[in-house]
């Protein structure tokens, strides 16, 4: 025991502080890449990875050879596998440092998007709807959270606008040339208009749903985008998150559910506990009143 102590404090005292400062960043630029890879299908990939990798191993010890001489196959390629798999994550990280100090600065600290935008953003898109769902203007919009959906935006024309109700009419006014397609929304910003979705293969969805439907559907079963959608024929709004379509919703209820599933818990903590404070205040204002008379 006295030994192995002191060995461990030779090992210690053989630390330099160039040693801590090589391996604090490292730790940091890992923690950063796994942050930058959560909730994305390149997360999933890397998962995979690790198992396959775990397989090796076991395979080793179990002296599986022929399973064990493929996965060292596999690993061979490693660096060209590992870099045309996390291409799409390899190319946005390398945008955001090429876009100067304020993304660098994203990058490193991790920085939210600003929750004023997306406030915004989800005020001008319901006043939007609800001017569409009285006209009967079809319309589908697609709000990109966590996992990147860069391959449906390369399908659409960039417009990176800032929102306004009265740009969302005119992207689905029914002669424009952007109007059948869907509207993508990134970090609280009009991106790119007139993009393809995939429909979905769901039978069990109603032979009354159209294109749009279907298309919003199918997105979000491939993604974890929450998708709007304005009939045109019966001007009901209706939104797709995970697979699910919630149809014919008010203005007020489309309202609260881009507030729920857009903004981050700690913005939708406080208001929610401020209006359970005015419920009860308002419930004890009505009992007392019931009580005087």
């Amino acid at each position: 025991m006295g030994d192995a102590l002191r060995i461990l404090l030779r090992s210690i005292q053989l630390v330099s502080v160039q040693d801590v400062i090589d391996m604090g960043i490292m730790a940091y630029v890992i923690y950063r890449g796994m942050k930058l890879l959560k909730d994305t299908s390149a997360m999933r990939l890397a998962k995979g990875i690790l198992i396959i990798f775990v397989t090796q191993i076991v395979a080793e010890n179990l002296q599986l050879n022929t399973v064990s001489w493929i996965l060292r196959q596999v690993f061979s390629f490693g660096a060209l596998f590992l870099a045309i798999v996390f291409q799409p994550e390899l190319r946005r990280m390398l945008e955001q440092l090429g876009k100067g100090q304020g993304q660098l600065r994203k990058f490193l600290t991790g920085t939210e998007v600003d929750i004023v935008a997306i406030d915004q953003c989800i005020n001008q898109t319901v006043l939007a709807c609800e001017s569409m769902s009285w006209t009967r203007t079809g319309a589908l919009m697609v709000f990109e959270r966590q996992e990147r959906i860069s391959e449906i935006i390369n399908t659409g024309t960039r417009i990176d606008a800032e929102p306004s109700a009265e740009l969302i009419k005119n992207i689905f006014f029914h002669n424009s040339p952007l109007h059948d397609g869907a509207l993508v929304v990134r970090e609280g910003r009009l991106f790119s208009a007139g993009c393809v979705l995939p429909l979905s293969s769901n039978q069990t969805l109603s032979r009354e749903l159209g294109t749009r439907h279907r298309a919003a559907v199918g997105m979000s079963e491939v993604s974890d985008a929450v998708l709007v959608v304005v009939s045109e024929e019966t001007g009901a709004i209706s939104v797709a998150i995970g697979g699910m379509l919630k149809r014919h919703l008010s203005p007020e209820t489309l309202r609260k559910i881009l507030v729920a599933e857009l903004t981050p818990e700690e913005k939708t903590e406080t208001p929610k506990k401020r209006k359970g404070f005015l419920l009860r205040k308002a419930q004890d204002n009505a009992e007392r009143k019931g009580k005087s008379k």
